[in-house]
């Protein structure tokens, strides 16, 4: 049995099946079991990263939020993402000429590649170029290169922890285009609370505008998460944006939950999250 626990102890649990891959890192300890009702399960340090049966909850929402909402997002970068979830959706957009993938642990790229093929399908795209490295010194060097920039990190700790500073964000935010978006995954604001907290008073330091937005993602802390909408010259989606509905339009019709009224409506947030994340 695979179980979770939350800082408030309670969690979940997934009856576990056949262990396809077990191994550690440099940075961590990497697993990839075989459940019953969630398809393979992958786990960093004993904590959930993803599922093949509801993945997509996560990864179609940290991308086509903030690409649909650009208006012409062809250079993007995601931070983390290794399993490539959040490549495979960024390529879904016919704009896009370029993908840059920087995450710190090349062994969960290959262990993905090779347990969690309906994931990372798209790491080999000639479009993706992908770099083994510390995001916050590869973040650094960069500047007015990226539309979008899409942070698909572990929770703040250990390899993460870096990456929910003042100064990264910073750098992140130089990377930017004119116009530029970046929405990093914030948390769940039920299940963690303190650590939802951090992260948009951080968030606020740095971005003009920043808002949050929720989904349920099933195996994740609580079953509700959020990611932040970041920009300096864009404001978040509301039921009044106009939306480019052939775009919404195109990429509805490849995913399982995104569609053009949940883009707005995702950001109707529940009373105690806006309060959260003043």
């Amino acid at each position: 049995m695979y179980t979770e626990m939350t800082p408030n102890g309670y969690g979940i649990s997934i009856k576990k099946g056949k262990v396809l891959y077990s191994g550690k890192s440099d940075y961590q300890e990497l697993e990839i079991f075989e459940s019953e009702g969630l398809g393979r399960v992958f786990t960093l340090d004993g904590l959930m990263m993803t599922t093949e049966k509801d993945e997509f909850f996560y990864h179609e929402l940290i991308v086509h939020i903030p690409m649909i909402t650009h208006k012409n997002p062809e250079n993007v970068l995601v931070i983390g993402g290794g399993d490539g979830g959040t490549i495979r959706e960024v390529l879904k957009h016919r704009s896009v000429k370029n993908v840059d993938l920087c995450e710190i642990d090349g062994l969960v790229i290959d262990v993905c590649k090779k347990y969690l093929p309906t994931i990372s399908c798209k790491l080999d795209d000639p479009k993706v170029k992908i770099y083994v490295e510390d995001a916050i010194e590869f973040i650094k060097n960069k500047k007015n290169v990226y539309d979008v920039v899409l942070i698909d990190s572990t929770d703040p700790m250990g390899p993460g922890e870096g990456l929910f500073t003042e100064e990264f964000y910073n750098n992140v935010k130089v990377s930017l285009k004119e116009g530029g978006i970046v929405v990093p995954q914030s948390e769940s604001p039920f299940g963690q609370k303190e650590s939802f907290e951090k992260v948009y008073k951080l968030l606020r330091k740095v971005f003009k505008n920043v808002a949050p937005y929720c989904s349920p993602v099933i195996t994740y802390p609580s079953g509700y998460w959020s990611w932040a909408f970041c920009s300096d010259e864009v404001e978040a989606p509301s039921f009044d944006t106009k939306l480019n509905e052939e775009i919404a339009s195109e990429i509805e019709k490849q995913c399982k939950i995104y569609n053009s009224k949940l883009h707005k409506a995702v950001f109707a947030v529940p009373n105690f999250v806006r309060e959260l994340s003043k």
